[in-house]
């Protein structure tokens, strides 16, 4: 499955760009939430997400690198998120804030950064619709690809495999045409692409290049 991330496209013309992406019927549309605080860069909020979710009923998979992220959990509900991803690291009671975002009846994703252990999925992974591997530092589009995320992705495949669950990889951080089917067979189940498909009159040919590896 492929979910194209927001941050690379076109802000000043959003709704060309999310015409391209219903019209080549991705699976779902990244949405980085950041707040200037757990990460160094600032992008939009709830508003912004409430405005495009009437341009599209593609599931929008939300990405919250915020602090504190249960106090807005129910303004992005409300704008419209399917699934809503948190960081460990940013909420003070895990467990309370990912039962927060299943109380709405939304999908829950729990994301690593590249340094993060596995250990948080201990006691986590049944609760879990998606794992969300950063395979760059989280703040910025455009990065390389971190090659130990290959790694990180096989053992979390192996810990969902030996528990019997349903729960998906989702990978994020410079994945491109050339190493997507490497991530894929690491045993990735959604691939994150922003700049690796929002490049300017070639962002309905990358998309049907990515859906041809998948």
């Amino acid at each position: 499955m492929i979910s194209p991330s927001l941050l690379s496209a076109d802000f000043t013309n959003l709704e060309k760009e999310i015409k391209i992406l219903n019209e080549e019927k991705v699976d779902y549309i990244h949405l980085d939430i950041m707040d200037g605080n757990y990460v160094p860069n600032i992008s939009y909020g709830p508003g912004i997400v409430k405005s495009l979710r009437e341009l599209t009923e593609i599931p929008f998979d939300t990405h919250l690198m915020i602090e504190r992220p249960e106090n807005f959990i129910e303004k992005f509900v409300e704008a419209g998120s399917d699934i809503i991803t948190i960081h460990p690291s940013t909420t003070k009671h895990l467990d309370r804030t990912l039962s927060l975002i299943k109380s709405y009846g939304k999908k829950v994703g729990l994301a690593l950064n590249p340094g993060d252990s596995l250990d948080v999925l201990d006691y986590n992974l049944e609760k879990l619709d998606l794992v969300l591997i950063m395979s760059v530092n989280p703040g910025f589009g455009g990065q390389k690809f971190i090659p130990s995320a290959l790694r990180k992705i096989r053992e979390v495949k192996k810990l969902i495999r030996e528990r019997n669950l349903k729960t998906l990889i989702e990978v994020d951080g410079g994945v491109k045409l050339n190493n997507a089917k490497g991530i894929l067979e690491a045993g990735a189940d959604i691939l994150v692409s922003g700049s690796g498909i929002f490049e300017k009159d070639k962002t309905r040919e990358n998309i049907r290049a990515f859906k041809e590896i998948l």
